[in-house]
């Protein structure tokens, strides 16, 4: 029983998010994950990275950087395209593609505080897919705590000289080109030196390191990067020197709810397995799924997702009204993906000793959730930015 993309449970809670032209949009994805990356899926975990004509597929069916303006190569949609974008790869099962970050994360960096010769040459062979893009944040001992960032780019007439590691870079590995966390300055002075530089791959001194063998989301292309005397033009930074830390922090409540969007998603989908294996496998002549634990057991898991999707749908919608607070998204980050946590750890119990062959679908869910109470801020910085509303 291989992975595969399944539907939400019909009687899920109803929304109200998206009209047709969303659907459509739905429609596409959901395609391209049937016929491109579920088939795929054993194939990538084995190589520990999507192959990379993928990216190009993604780019001509108008997959990548759709939020962008179609000035420079996006479709100028709203977020929920990108909403969509990641449930139906939660609902393929999916923990391979890395399209979110390019798109989500790095693009909005770039068309936020890019001037119009960088969002004109990078988004528009972002959204193409020709070109493939990182961010580059965490080192080793770093962890969360981005203040503590030691790579370095010094200023040395027209050029940075880049000097440093990152690690737990996603796509680094097929990565054309990464946006840099830096101290470009006083190293006493915290965040208040922080830059972003663009950084082109095919930089002498750029080098990278073989994919992380990780215990979960194998197929997703993540290692580390090196830089050794990396020489880039001072006009690769990207907004003024000094403000890396306040654009970090603007787009860092978009990347919590990212999480959060494929977390709920992923509930739905380990769910909606459960209940379909659960009324074919039998035990004591009886189907599992009509003994009273199981019944109960998918009742308050269902419970659960339903109260959890009301409340992010509502983050949603104050996300584009451009009110979402960061608390707010931290609290969905933190409660959506405990959520999950338990969901497919209940899940994969139904399943009996079939939930832990990797054959079945809740066997990889299970592995590959783990990671999303880590990423993105720990779960334990999470409940510190909500304290911080109190």
């Amino acid at each position: 029983m291989q992975s595969g993309a399944i539907r939400p449970l019909n009687n899920m809670l109803p929304r109200n998010l998206f009209n047709a032209e969303h659907e459509a949009f739905r429609e596409t994805v959901r395609k391209f994950y049937a016929k491109e990356v579920v088939p795929n899926i054993e194939k990538y975990e084995q190589q520990q990275h999507v192959d990379r004509e993928l990216w190009n597929k993604a780019g001509t069916m108008g997959l990548l950087c759709a939020t962008m303006p179609e000035a420079y190569g996006g479709s100028g949609v709203d977020r929920l395209y990108s909403m969509i974008l990641i449930e139906e790869q939660a609902y393929a099962m999916d923990s391979s593609t890395g399209f979110s970050l390019h798109s989500d994360i790095v693009a909005n960096y770039i068309n936020n505080f890019g001037n119009e010769a960088q969002k004109h040459y990078w988004l528009t062979r972002m959204a193409s897919g020709e070109t493939v893009t990182a961010i580059a944040m965490t080192e080793p001992g770093t962890g969360s705590d981005l203040q503590a960032v030691r790579t370095t780019a010094v200023l040395e007439g027209d050029d940075y000289i880049i000097n440093g590691c990152k690690i737990f870079i996603t796509n680094g590995y097929l990565c054309d080109m990464a946006i840099v966390v830096c101290k470009t300055g006083d190293s006493e002075k915290g965040s208040a030196n922080l830059s972003l530089i663009i950084v082109e791959a095919d930089r002498v001194g750029f080098s990278k390191g073989k994919p992380l063998n990780k215990i979960g989301m194998k197929g997703q292309d993540t290692c580390e990067l090196f830089f050794d005397h990396v020489r880039v033009p001072k006009e690769n930074l990207l907004g003024l020197e000094g403000m890396g830390f306040m654009m970090l922090m603007k787009e860092l409540a978009w990347e919590r709810m990212l999480v959060a969007i494929i977390c709920q998603a992923g509930a739905e989908a380990a769910l909606a397995h459960t209940v379909q294996y659960t009324k074919e496998r039998k035990a004591f002549g009886k189907t599992v799924s009509s003994f009273q634990n199981t019944r109960f057991k998918l009742a308050e898991l269902r419970t659960e997702i339903d109260f959890c999707r009301a409340y992010l749908d509502r983050c949603m919608q104050l996300q584009l009204e451009e009110s979402l607070g960061i608390d707010a998204a931290a609290a969905a980050k933190y409660k959506i993906s405990e959520m999950f946590s338990k969901v497919v750890d209940e899940c994969l119990q139904l399943h009996g000793g079939y939930g832990y062959m990797l054959e079945y679908p809740i066997a990889r869910a299970y592995l590959d959730n783990r990671a999303n109470r880590i990423y993105a801020g720990t779960n334990e910085i999470m409940k510190e930015l909500i304290s911080r509303s109190l």
